[in-house]
């Protein structure tokens, strides 16, 4: 029995092996993962909600964003090297949180966790992860920040304040776009749900993913665990819905930043003028985003609208940003934009699912490699040198 499981081990590893081989890019890892993956695993990760028209425009507006090259130029030493919140960090990367990331491969929290840490940047570990928040702060040394879904009871979430605190991590981020769950359709005519409610239609979907089947299989259906890991003192326990506030707004979270010592990021944001609320309210930093295009149907791509952050905060507070990000050309552009850090999120999704560990490290690197490409056919050797003067848009 040890034996055949020691196989089983060594043949999917292989498999995963053969498939990194072969991925050069971050669209190779989308369809390194569509083949490996359950098609409603796949499409929870990949889909958006309503038309998926964020989604869309999302990657579309940095075709809209076109770099302005430099030659001649001396561009023999360059860094990536920032510093975000006092630490200094290799390149301006943040892992974004993934929620079900055990769905991707076997306790993925801890494969993308340990992937940052080997680069040495910010893993976010999601409030929707399988994994306890111990388990990811054991995966790889690098700094460990926490998502957090509000929930209705305040004491709850003065409780996971507490309790992330004490297992150290160091930043929050509070995630304030998710007010109502969004209609996301890939899921809905799949019959995805958090947590996982089988099928005949699923066991079947299943089936004819058997490497996705004998990986994940053996540990139980993926389950946001930690999500549930507190009596929120709400009812219809089951339901994630009923674990999430739709009373979040700035009063609550000037109220949790006075019980967060720590450094307290705000997540979701896509209105410019709420910048500045969150700069007067004590945030440390905000994140602009989408959702991924997960949330609002039709909403602005925040690349666009990162300009108008940057000129709202004026300098005195960090920007990160994600949502559409797949190559280090589109980092750049933002950087130039104004933003300190980028958070990729599906980037990593894809990685995990096609190659585990390894996986995440190669995109990393990959997007490292882009960006430092991109960064010396621009003339720049660092990144504070990455401005507005590099962009230009064009019509599409």
């Amino acid at each position: 029995m040890n034996v055949m499981a020691s196989l089983d081990r060594e043949v999917l590893s292989r498999l995963a092996a053969r498939r990194l081989a072969r991925v050069h890019s971050i669209a190779d890892f989308r369809d390194a993962a569509r083949r490996v993956m359950p098609r409603m695993v796949f499409n929870y990760v990949d889909g958006g909600s309503g038309s998926e028209s964020t989604l869309r425009e999302n990657e579309a507006a940095f075709e809209r964003i076109r770099l302005v090259s430099a030659a001649p130029a001396n561009v023999a030493a360059r860094s990536q090297e920032i510093t975000l919140f006092g630490r200094k960090l290799p390149t301006p990367l943040i892992v974004a949180p993934l929620g079900l990331a055990s769905s991707f491969w076997t306790k993925g929290e801890l494969t993308l966790a340990r992937a940052a840490a080997k680069h040495g940047i910010p893993f976010v570990l999601s409030n929707n992860a399988s994994v306890t928040l111990d388990e990811a702060m054991a995966a790889g040394s690098g700094p460990k920040w926490f998502q957090l879904y509000t929930p209705p009871s305040r004491d709850a979430t003065k409780e996971w304040a507490r309790r992330v605190k004490e297992a150290g991590y160091e930043a929050i981020e509070v995630t304030v776009d998710t007010l109502v769950p969004s209609r996301r359709l890939r899921d809905m005519r799949a019959g995805f749900t958090m947590p996982f409610a089988w099928t005949p239609r699923k066991f079947l979907d299943v089936a004819l993913h058997p490497e996705w089947a004998a990986r994940i299989g053996p540990h139980g259906a993926p389950r946001p665990s930690l999500m549930f890991a507190l009596p929120w003192g709400v009812d219809g326990a089951a339901d994630m819905r009923t674990r999430l506030t739709p009373a979040l707004d700035w009063d609550l979270l000037r109220w949790f930043r006075d019980e967060w010592k720590g450094t307290l990021i705000v997540k979701g944001l896509a209105d410019p003028r709420a910048a500045k609320i969150a700069l007067d309210s004590g945030m440390d930093a905000v994140v602009i985003s989408n959702h991924g295009g997960r949330q609002l149907d039709g909403a602005i791509a925040t690349i666009d609208i990162l300009p108008e952050f940057v000129a709202e905060v004026g300098g005195k507070m960090p920007i990160l940003i994600d949502s559409g990000f797949r190559s280090g050309t589109d980092v750049v552009k933002a950087l130039a934009l104004g933003a300190t850090a980028v958070q990729l999120g599906r980037a990593m999704a894809y990685a995990v699912a096609t190659a585990g560990e390894a996986g995440a490290v190669r995109a990393l690197d990959i997007v490292r490699g882009e960006l430092d490409t991109a960064m010396a056919l621009c003339g720049v050797t660092r990144i504070a040198d990455l401005t507005p003067a590099l962009i230009r848009r064009v019509a599409r």
